[in-house]
């Protein structure tokens, strides 16, 4: 297909030869299929950030770095220069999380290039060399369920154990990724990151932590009920907060809250929060792949 214009600089530059189709298109990018060289991979076009929420804005950006203190002075202002700045810092906030985590150990997608706003990086693929299926659209027997929710609490934890929440994980953005292998087992691999926070730096971060933790029950829930009783999210939280979090630290999904005041503005801020995510989640699944 003809290069869309924000590709354009891309094959220009020797990057890309040539866009194979549009993969799908959110609220916050859209995703193509391109050829480079041998080889296969997707680039990510960000969308303006007049298509997400200020308040959301504010909560991810919390604490992030910029360049210098003029961009700093400016995205406070809310100049112009500042709402570019601040643009770019969310753009840039997925490749740094991308090669973050990929050092780390946890699944994500190869970074390639970051360039003039688009992101090239590696395309997951099935069994068959297509993209790889969202988990919202794979049905799950009770033990696969079980088995892809074990992991993907292990990919929370190792992120977290590298100072990473990804604060809007669901069955949205994550990929079921064959594994190439000869048993054949697929595996999940997180994707969309530009909202991810740093665990000591952010506010938020424990409520984003909960409720990413919380939207995994929630799905494989669906296939194993027994998911529903679970506690992983305030387990893994405390054992952070304590210093006794760690990549072999056994978890067992259990939690008992201590006694005290329950605080009212977080309990609202909560629900307001779930009436976004299920804004977001239908949006999601009227999408078009």
């Amino acid at each position: 297909m003809k290069a869309p214009p924000r590709l354009q600089s891309l094959v220009e530059e020797g990057l890309i030869d040539s866009v194979v189709r549009q993969l799908m298109s959110g609220k916050e990018a859209m995703v193509y299929v391109v050829r480079c060289g041998d080889e296969t991979r997707c680039a990510k076009i960000y969308k303006e950030a007049n298509n997400r929420s200020f308040r959301q804005a504010v909560d991810y950006t919390e604490n992030r770095k910029v360049k210098n203190s003029r961009q700093a002075r400016a995205m406070a202002k809310g100049s112009k220069f500042g709402r570019q700045a601040q643009e770019a810092a969310w753009q840039s906030a997925e490749v740094d999380a991308l090669y973050r985590l990929a050092a780390a150990g946890v699944r994500v997608p190869q970074p390639y290039n970051f360039f003039d706003g688009v992101l090239l990086m590696e395309l997951v693929t099935d069994a068959d060399g297509d993209a790889a299926p969202r988990l919202n659209d794979v049905a799950f027997t009770p033990e696969q369920a079980l088995l892809h929710h074990a992991t993907l609490i292990g990919e929370v934890v190792r992120m977290l154990c590298a100072g990473v929440v990804h604060g809007d994980l669901s069955e949205f953005n994550i990929l079921l990724a064959h594994s190439g292998e000869a048993d054949g087992v697929d595996f999940p691999v997180i994707i969309d990151l530009p909202q991810a926070v740093d665990a000591a730096g952010n506010n938020h971060a424990q409520r984003m932590l909960m409720r990413d933790v919380a939207n995994l029950r929630d799905f494989f829930g669906q296939f194993a009920p027994a998911l529903k009783r679970t506690a992983y999210g305030p387990e893994i939280w405390s054992l952070y907060q304590a210093g006794l979090l760690g990549l072999d630290t056994v978890l067992t999904g259990q939690y008992t809250r201590a006694p005290g005041e329950v605080d009212l503005a977080s309990v609202m801020r909560e629900i307001d929060d779930a009436r976004d995510e299920d804004a977001a989640r239908r949006e999601r699944m009227a999408a078009p792949r």
